[in-house]
């Protein structure tokens, strides 16, 4: 049975993502899992990965093409079988007049039905129409099919459509801009600000770091122990680690930590699955890849899709202390200050040690004040006894 191609949805609000290379001919062999080709978003260039076993057929858009989310553009198909009749989206409820077979280059546009009802439009740019009076019959769409796009509604109505740069520095900072503004005016944050010391961690680090490091080629971070170890601490918590579903809370299965870093003009938060089984020395390999494809601008849709909580580590630029906002669906995000000599209380007097700041922002609808406070206490315990948490 023939399995479509679809452009992905790969992040919040995503209504297009363009086509930068396909990493395979038609023609050839394909493996399910196997990169199968690369699309850019507002966040970097991925990889996408062959959905099933068989031959790439039926290319319908080439290198370059702006296509909607969920539209097919190639099939995998058995050796020997047809391309199956195109099937168009649902919404527009029309067969395409296309040849199944023939590439569909970037600049193709259908004709622009009479009924405004029948016009394939983006949500975005439906909604700019009705914002600024545009008539969409009189609209020629620039999206791959003839689909109207948001930019062609900044043209229709005489607004000059100003590259992503222009606009807001660069894709990655609009889409920052974009998913802050609907986390902080959506979701209920509270926040709750622990100092913890971390003699015994810098300790671990210490006596871990020398074997990691010759055995894996990688430095062993704060971070990478701050992962191993808030992971654990969440298989303790799983209302921490669940995420809120529209109108209820659903628990997450997996521990899988995101870890925001800093690219340019923006930052992403890669994701660590399965955090809680991998070992300091796995944590480590794998947050050394991410930071690797992120500065690259390479990171795969598994190496963004998935997360169930964030750490946000501010440490290394010498923050004392911040608050996070949440992303959402998950339900908190854990940011952590720099690591410095103050004076606390040790045995009743006064002494030097090295104290860290961690501030926890999470959604009020998923969990209470009580549940997030027991969670960092956790956390606390955790930082001052790492070696018992990490086995």
């Amino acid at each position: 049975m023939a399995i479509s191609v679809v452009m992905p949805a790969l992040e919040m609000a995503q209504e297009t993502g363009k086509l930068i290379s396909w990493l395979k001919k038609e023609g050839d062999l394909v493996a399910k899992g196997e990169p199968l080709l690369e699309i850019e978003t507002d966040k970097a260039v991925m990889e996408i990965e062959s959905p099933g076993d068989g031959v790439l057929a039926g290319v319908k858009v080439l290198a370059g093409a702006e296509v909607p989310v969920g539209q097919t553009i190639a099939w995998i198909v058995r050796p020997g079988e047809a391309v199956p009749a195109d099937q168009v989206q649902a919404e527009t409820g029309r067969k395409s007049a296309a040849p199944v077979s023939a590439p569909v280059a970037a600049s193709t546009s259908a004709p622009t039905p009479s009924n405004p009802r029948d016009i394939r439009v983006s949500p975005k740019a439906r909604r700019l129409a009705a914002e600024r009076g545009v008539d969409l019959n009189s609209v020629q769409g620039s999206g791959s099919g003839g689909e109207i796009l948001a930019s062609d509604i900044q043209a229709a109505a005489g607004v000059k459509a100003q590259s992503p740069a222009a606009e807001s520095g660069s894709p990655i900072a609009r889409l920052m801009a974009e998913r802050t503004t609907q986390s902080w005016t959506t979701v209920p944050h509270f926040f709750l600000v622990r100092e913890v010391d971390c003699g015994a961690l810098n300790q671990a680090r210490a006596q871990l770091a020398p074997e990691i490091e010759k055995s894996r080629a990688v430095k062993l971070t704060l971070t990478d122990l701050l992962v191993a170890l808030i992971a654990r601490v969440l298989v303790k918590h799983p209302r921490m680690n669940a995420s809120w579903a529209g109108q209820g809370v659903r628990t997450n299965a997996e521990v899988a930590i995101g870890v925001a870093m800093a690219v340019n003009d923006g930052v992403v938060a890669p994701v660590i699955h399965k955090a809680d089984q991998a070992s300091l020395g796995d944590v480590a390999s794998q947050r050394k890849e991410l930071v690797e494809r992120a500065q690259a601008g390479r990171l795969r849709s598994t190496d963004i899709g998935g997360g169930t909580f964030t750490i946000s580590n501010l440490g290394m630029f010498g923050v004392d202390a911040f608050t996070a906002i949440i992303t959402p669906p998950q339900a908190a995000i854990l940011a952590v200050g720099r690591i410095a000599d103050r004076v606390v209380p040790v045995d009743g007097r006064p002494g030097i040690r090295p104290m860290m700041t961690l501030t926890l922002s999470s959604d009020h609808r998923v969990v209470d004040g009580a549940r997030a406070a027991e969670f960092l206490r956790d956390i606390a315990d955790a930082i001052g006894s790492p070696q018992q948490w990490l086995g």
